[in-house]
């Protein structure tokens, strides 16, 4: 298979270098005002002059440029529109085959119409299909209110959200989160957690990217989630200011100010979010291992204060060149607590031997700085030169109790107590360099560019026994793992238009790859540093036929690579209780997959995908018997998985006031390993999950939603079979004081049916499981818009500190 696989990556690529003989042209341009500022997202509409139809639609950009790509030869004008101006048509004009055409300096003029007396009303469809990936805008959805970035993933085509909040894409869960093209710097639950920090008035769109290009990192099988940030368009100084609260079982809070200043030599800009609450959640665990049970219930709580933060300016150094700085970051103040009480006997006898209370308390800090240096130049004429200088660094610290108290079976007597306490800090610092290079090249667009970083991790953790109230370093199990990383990586891409219905895209990334672990104890320990080097090709293509306007038909192939974050390569020990606890492996292997994918779009609005992946030392999770009594969850490496997925998507107005969108997700996954010792895993699990949405928009500013999901039965890391779960929200919106204010009231998870559920076996260890969380919630978001009504804002520019920051299992909210 794995051969069949790589013919198919490379059939794909030779089809595209044989095809290139085909020839199309480009047009590019530049829109600006009466005071020659440049006009940015102002309509650019291409049309056929000898039927007035229409051949395609883009929009300028920050400074005024537009740009179209693989256009046919032949005879077209350009119609150009934008709010508070008059249109603009050009004169006809003839595009030969393979030449880039430059469109003479367009200047437009204000229209004479008051826009104080004009209401206009413009919104985007709830998701959009293009070539390279799906945009869900969440912007104005009424549902989306008062919810997160991390709620807001589970309402996106494909995506699921399992009941330990890991992501997965289209069944498969080494999906990289990116925020404004820039990877999240963390991982697992700390990821969850800082998207939980992250509101939805904060976002603009979800895009969902399957089959990533080679200019972006090979990082993260199961391709890319970009939650795209608002971003102001109004001109001149401004601010937007949100209030948001919900409450369910507890109290949350959160606000955020946001402003710009733009004028013809820079472009400064800046926002801040606090955010405030708790989280209460419950988990039982039943498990027998070695003819031993344990019947654990217990539940947790979080609570937390976060400030979110960041600020940069622009410096426009002539009309082709901009340097750019930006500073991010967030700082946490959190603490977690939980109490669980576990009913320890023997399998198939009802008495009861002894119980074990636990009830651990720990409390941290997360922070985070990133410091980003951008250099830009466009020419308007497909020549781009982009350069990145990154640097963050993450400090994390956190302190754990952890008593354990064992009662007779009554649970009134003390028969003896263990209490232990940890410490451990953690520092992770970034560096990387890269440049992106784009130029015009037969027809097409060719990319080329390189990238360097830097990583080290020094991450302590201190054990210690709690004597008598005294903290006693315990040697045995203390210890100091540092990792160093460097990755060195090169890509080309190239792409364009053959004839009036072929598109290709194609291209090769190369990472070399350079590791150390090194890992000191107080004892001697057989292995103490792991050295790894090791050089990857990454492939990837892509063909596109569109028969007719209505119809059309891709096919995509990649080769992609997740390494293990750095905190899943930390063998330290998070612990439940003393029975039940989470460690890193140090000795993990990146995993490598091969993904296929065939798509189809009908009319714009009825999109189908058939996904195929498989995927080498798979990275997962398992829960596995350390002991007679006691179990842990740990990191290994799966021999193979196997994934089938289909995907149905569907936005569809229904009337003028009533739209729905509908997404269906089916797959098939195949985990395949043998451990040794009767440990073994063959699970074959398939399953499906669908969300719908339906709006209805109502008379004087009111409109309304009902929204929900539906989880079949599914698979959960390596061994776990889940039930079933679902979920339905509604909610009302009003819109205030001439449309400069928003209020949202929703209702989530009505019926309060996300709890989750699960068996699962391995070797000697069967678990039954089940939990849930604070779910129904009421939520009241308001938002006000102080300043003029266009503004031209920040730009919206990727940084260099990308897979390695998605792989920094470090810090984070909540």
């Amino acid at each position: 298979m794995k051969n069949k696989i790589t013919f198919l990556g490379m059939a794909v690529l030779c089809l595209c270098f044989n095809t290139l003989q085909a020839q199309s042209g480009s047009i590019i341009g530049k829109i600006v005002d009466n005071n020659q500022e440049p006009v940015s997202f102002a309509n650019v509409i291409l049309k056929s002059a000898v039927d007035s139809s229409l051949v395609k639609v883009e929009y300028t950009q920050d400074d005024g440029t537009y740009q179209m790509i693989n256009i046919d030869a032949g005879k077209y004008w350009i119609d150009i529109s934008y709010v508070g101006m008059n249109p603009h048509k050009t004169a006809a004009f003839d595009l030969a085959d393979g030449q880039q055409l430059e469109i003479p300096l367009i200047s437009m003029k204000a229209s004479g119409t008051d826009l104080q007396e004009v209401t206009v009303t413009a919104e985007k469809p709830l998701l959009e299909l293009k070539p390279d990936k799906m945009v869900l805008n969440v912007e104005g959805s009424i549902n989306a209110s008062g919810s997160t970035a991390f709620e807001l993933m589970r309402k996106s085509p494909g995506v699921i959200v399992d009941n330990n909040d890991n992501i997965s894409l289209l069944g498969k869960s080494s999906v990289q989160i990116y925020i404004d093209g820039k990877p999240s710097p963390l991982g697992g639950a700390d990821l969850a957690a800082f998207l939980k920090s992250i509101q939805s008035t904060e976002i603009e769109s979800i895009e969902i990217i399957t089959n990533p290009s080679a200019k972006f990192d090979a990082e993260g099988n199961g391709g890319i989630i970009n939650i795209r940030m608002k971003k102001d368009k109004r001109l001149g100084t401004n601010a937007n200011i949100n209030l948001g609260y919900s409450v369910g079982e507890v109290a949350q809070y959160n606000s955020s100010v946001s402003g710009n200043y733009r004028n013809k030599k820079m472009n400064a800009f800046g926002s801040f979010s606090y955010n405030d609450g708790r989280n209460v959640n419950f988990m039982n665990l039943y498990r027998e291992q070695f003819g031993g049970s344990f019947d654990q219930k217990g539940n947790q709580f979080n609570s937390w204060t976060s400030y979110n933060f960041k600020a940069g300016s622009d410096f426009f150094l002539s009309k082709k060149s901009t340097l750019g700085f930006l500073v991010n970051g967030f700082l946490n103040d959190n603490s977690h607590g939980s109490d669980s009480r576990t009913l320890i006997g023997k399998v198939g006898v009802p008495t009861v031997d002894s119980i074990l209370q636990a009830t651990t308390s720990d409390s941290g800090e997360r922070n985070n700085l990133n410091f980003n240096l951008n250099y830009k130049f466009d020419d308007a004429k497909g020549n781009t030169v982009n350069i990145d200088a990154d640097y963050g660094q993450f400090r994390n610290t956190n302190a754990q109790l952890l008593p354990n108290t064992y009662l007779d079976p009554s649970g009134e007597n003390v028969l003896f107590e263990r209490i232990s306490a940890n410490e451990t800090p953690t520092n992770i610092d970034i560096a990387t360099f890269k440049v992106d290079y784009e130029r015009p090249l037969l027809g097409g667009q060719l990319g080329a560019g390189g990238k360097i970083a830097f990583v080290n991790t020094d991450n302590t953790f201190n054990f210690f026994q709690v004597v008598d109230g005294e903290k006693i370093l315990d040697p045995n199990v203390s210890n100091q793992f540092q990792y160093e990383e460097n990755v060195n990586a090169a890509y080309f891409s190239y792409a364009r238009k053959l004839g009036q219905k072929w598109n290709l895209s194609f291209g090769l990334r190369m990472e070399q790859t350079n590791s150390t672990g090194d890992l000191t104890s107080y004892i001697s320990q057989p292995i103490t540093r792991v050295d790894t080097s090791y050089l990857n090709f990454f492939p990837s293509g892509g063909i596109t036929f569109t028969p007719s306007r209505k119809h059309s038909f891709g096919l995509n192939y990649s080769r992609r690579i997740n390494r293990p974050s750095y905190q899943d390569l930390n063998p330290f020990e998070l612990k439940l209780d003393e029975l039940t606890f989470q460690k890193g492996n140090p000795f993990l292997r990146p995993e490598y997959a091969n993904n296929v994918q065939l798509t189809y779009s009908f009319n714009y609005r009825l999109n189908v995908s058939l996904n195929y992946s498989h995927t080498e030392n798979l990275i997962t999770r398992i829960t596995d018997a350390s002991s007679e009594t006691a179990a842990f969850i740990t990191w290994v490496n799966l021999a193979d998985q196997y994934n089938y997925s289909l995907n149905i998507s569907a936005p569809m107005p229904i009337t003028k006031w009533w739209s729905s969108y509908t997404s269906l997700t089916g797959f098939n996954t195949q985990n395949k390993a043998d451990y040794g010792d009767g440990r073994t895993i063959d699970l074959n699990v398939s399953t499906f999950n669908v969300y719908s949405q339906h709006t209805f928009r109502l008379p004087k500013g009111w409109s309304m939603e009902l929204s929900g999901w539906y989880n079949s039965p599914s698979a959960w890391g390596g061994t776990f079979e889940m039930d079933a779960m679902w979920n339905m929200d509604f909610g009302v919106q009003k819109k205030l004081m001439d449309g400069r204010a928003n209020l949202k009231v929703s209702v989530s998870d009505i019926f309060k049916t996300t709890n989750w559920s699960g068996v699962a076996a391995f070797g000697p260890l069967f678990m039954d499981i089940n939990g849930g969380w604070d779910s129904r919630r009421v939520r009241v978001n308001f938002s006000y818009l102080i300043g003029n009504t266009q503004v031209k804002g920040a730009r919206k520019r990727k940084t260099g500190l990308e897979e390695e920051q998605a792989r920094a299992n470090s810090g984070g909210n909540q």
